[in-house]
């Protein structure tokens, strides 16, 4: 390889490095072309599956502040550049290397940390983020559900204990009865009561004593 080309392939690497969300180097020998197709289908567009040279690789990776130990990059080697879920692309490796043992995980790079081949299955086996935000979303949503019952509960406790109030249009008619009382019976008097004899009492007060007469 030219110098110029190496140059720019150190640099694509480089920056492939800098902007993995993780990384995982395999050893593809004995793979076909067919199968690393496959492998690059599976992983699907946000990861990056790059046939490299070993040397290179190493001078790319220590440009990127990423030290890779030796025994990493020995025989024919392979960088998966994962920009997408680390958990959804740990997955599809270990989905296609159970089918072809010939891809061999060898290690690689997760939130700036070297990882091992059982820390990367231990990472398949985790749930992807679109599964817990489902579940998360569920969980909520159950919450939200439990939570509306239980206020309307509530409220229909509330009115039952308060019950309805006392309806006061009815009263009407009792406060009219004692209104409409007819005034005769309260102030009609007996007639023998007001038609008292008074010429009678005239006729006591005004007659004459046979003392006056004798005077006279």
């Amino acid at each position: 390889m030219a110098r110029p080309d190496k140059t720019t392939a150190v640099a694509e690497l480089a920056e492939d490095f800098r902007t993995a969300n993780a990384t995982v180097l395999t050893e593809y020998r004995g793979l076909s072309v067919t199968s690393m197709k496959e492998l690059r289908r599976a992983l699907g567009t946000t990861t990056k599956y790059s046939v490299v040279k070993n040397t290179l690789t190493k001078i790319a990776a220590k440009d990127a502040g990423v030290e890779i130990a030796d025994d990493l990059l020995t025989g024919p080697s392979a960088v998966a550049f994962i920009k997408g879920d680390p958990i959804d692309a740990a997955k599809s490796l270990r989905d296609f290397a159970k089918e072809n043992p010939f891809l061999v995980i060898k290690g690689g790079f997760y939130e700036g940390k070297s990882v091992t081949p059982a820390e990367i299955m231990q990472l398949a086996n985790l749930e992807s983020r679109e599964v817990l935000l489902a579940k998360l979303a569920g969980a909520m949503k159950g919450s939200l559900a439990k939570a509306a019952r239980i206020f309307d509960a509530l409220r229909i406790k509330l009115e039952s204990e308060q019950g309805a109030p006392a309806p006061v249009a009815e009263a009407a008619p009792a406060a009219e009865a004692v209104v409409e009382a007819p005034a005769e019976a309260v102030v009609e008097t007996p007639t023998d009561v007001a038609e008292a004899p008074v010429a009678e009492a005239t006729e006591v007060t005004t007659e004459a004593t046979p003392e006056t007469e004798e005077k006279e």
